[in-house]
């Protein structure tokens, strides 16, 4: 009888020493209080268009003078574009089209971008966000056309009043940031508000962010050419629109306000077109 309450005892010595290892064990999984960490939400694009067909033909033919004239199979050659040579399309596209005609030249070319966030704490839209704003920061754009608070600026291009900025040995026929020279291209005078409104600039419900450059290439004797750029960020993705224009004439200015006009309208179709 003495012996079967010794074995009893010895039990439940072991019982209780295999409880207590367990209760340990479960201490050390589960900590109170340790944080919890979670991935941040992926960008809405996951892949981008194809940008050679991102454009109707419709809208390349009004953005492309000249093309109208052209046979048929010329301007599917035209319409077809020339693909920007990438490593991997579902993360950059982009397409290049180019008209000449007997007043001159235009070209067009869009870029798409589709930011991906490495970080598992920053989110592809904030990682565009990041992206977008180091553009505008490039584009260096007047101080006037950025928003109070906002990051970046730029000081108005001293060479938009078509003058020297005053540096030795810095020419006013160069590049310039300028909507103001659309008198010269009229043949007739731009008032002060026309010209400001032409600036470049940020621009309103185009996206969740965007900017205008406008840029007049003076090259001494030669056709004088102006690029517009329209910038825009939706989501995760980053598009950039840049239409030229050259005319055969020297002594002419191509206009801004046309320019920028279709540059913009492009955007609000290309805004749609990845929102489908």
């Amino acid at each position: 009888m003495a012996y079967a309450t010794g074995a009893v005892l010895i039990a439940a010595l072991a019982a209780g020493c295999s409880s207590g290892t367990g209760t340990g064990d479960s201490d050390t999984d589960s900590k109170p209080g340790a944080p919890t960490t979670s991935a941040a939400p992926p960008g809405k694009y996951r892949t981008l268009p194809e940008a050679c067909r991102s454009i109707a033909p419709a809208t390349l033919k009004d953005l492309l003078p000249g093309s109208a004239e052209l046979s048929e199979a010329q301007q599917e050659k035209v319409f077809d574009g020339s693909p920007t040579v990438t490593y991997d399309t579902d993360r950059r596209a982009g397409c290049r089209w180019k008209t000449e005609a007997p007043d001159g030249a235009r070209s067009l070319s869009v870029d798409f971008e589709r930011v991906v966030s490495y970080d598992p704490a920053v989110s592809d839209d904030d990682r565009a966000r990041e992206v977008y704003a180091k553009k505008e920061e490039a584009a260096d754009l007047p101080s006037t056309s950025v928003p109070s608070g906002s990051a970046g600026s730029g000081t108005p291009d001293s060479s938009s009043s078509g003058t020297a900025s005053g540096e030795p040995g810095k020419s006013a026929d160069t590049d310039s940031k300028t909507g103001g020279d659309t008198g010269t291209a009229t043949g007739g005078s731009t008032d002060g508000s026309t010209a400001e409104s032409l600036q470049p600039r940020v621009l309103d419900s185009l996206g969740d962010s965007a900017f205008l450059d406008d840029s007049l290439t003076r090259a001494g004797s030669t056709a004088q050419h102006r690029t517009v750029s329209v910038v825009f960020r939706t989501s995760n993705a980053i598009v950039t629109i840049q239409y030229t224009a050259q005319p055969a004439l020297s002594t002419e200015v191509p206009d801004s306000k046309e320019l920028q006009e279709k540059a913009q309208a492009l955007g609000r179709k290309l805004v749609d077109r990845f929102s489908e």
